[in-house]
């Protein structure tokens, strides 16, 4: 089968087959803390690294289905000019789940969630203490993507990575993570979800020992 969205032909399934082909997704499990001091906590499925030097992150927000307006993390990241990424892991998928409930902005979402605050080292943002992998990253830029429908436009937010905090209890004596301890889990689509407890390697053929390092992350 086949169709086109751009001229409005329906792919003719009752679930929307884009949603469940461009995965698994990273989640977004994003603090903020808004003007006033309310701390937001919420998961975000379309989120990804844009580069290494200097690292930087993206995610992308939809409106919100309350009132039709930016999301509060969006509106928190443009005033205070920070974000954290908080890692999404097996262990805390119900907290993650929980966050993603619509609520108020005076709501404290940390609070709501049942998970704890850490402070930050540079960032005036709390974050989530349970997880083992976070980003502290300073605010670059939106990108407003006008859909012709308001609650799907988007906001593209850009943020460089300005402090990293990693659990000593999940660094291997290789200086690898441990991806299977940590059991990181993703978005699929639908209301399904998948979590990473198997890993295979593959290195590129014919590539060089500079460009394998750079693939594997190998510092020198």
């Amino acid at each position: 089968m086949h169709y086109s969205p751009k001229k409005g032909q329906s792919h003719g399934l009752p679930y929307d087959p884009f949603k469940s082909s461009c995965i698994p997704r990273p989640i977004g499990w994003l603090s903020t803390r808004s003007k006033d001091g309310v701390d937001n906590l919420a998961p975000y499925s379309q989120y990804q690294n844009l580069t290494w030097d200097p690292p930087m992150v993206m995610f992308a927000a939809n409106q919100s289905v309350l009132d039709g307006g930016r999301k509060d993390t969006v509106r928190n990241v443009e005033e205070t000019g920070w974000f954290v990424w908080n890692m999404a892991t097996w262990d805390l998928r119900e907290a993650v789940n929980i966050s993603a409930k619509a609520l108020t902005a005076d709501v404290d979402e940390f609070e709501a969630a049942g998970v704890t605050k850490k402070s930050c080292i540079e960032a005036p943002v709390s974050r989530v203490a349970e997880s083992p992998v976070q980003f502290e990253c300073e605010y670059v830029q939106t990108i407003r993507i006008p859909t012709g429908n308001k609650t799907s436009t988007v906001d593209l937010v850009i943020g460089r990575v300005a402090h990293v905090h990693v659990s000593d209890d999940i660094i291997l004596p290789s200086g690898k993570l441990d991806i299977l301890k940590i059991k990181p889990i993703a978005r699929l689509g639908y209301y399904d979800y998948t979590v990473v407890n198997e890993i295979f390697e593959m290195k590129a053929p014919a590539a060089t020992v500079e460009e394998l390092a750079g693939l594997e992350g190998k510092t020198v």
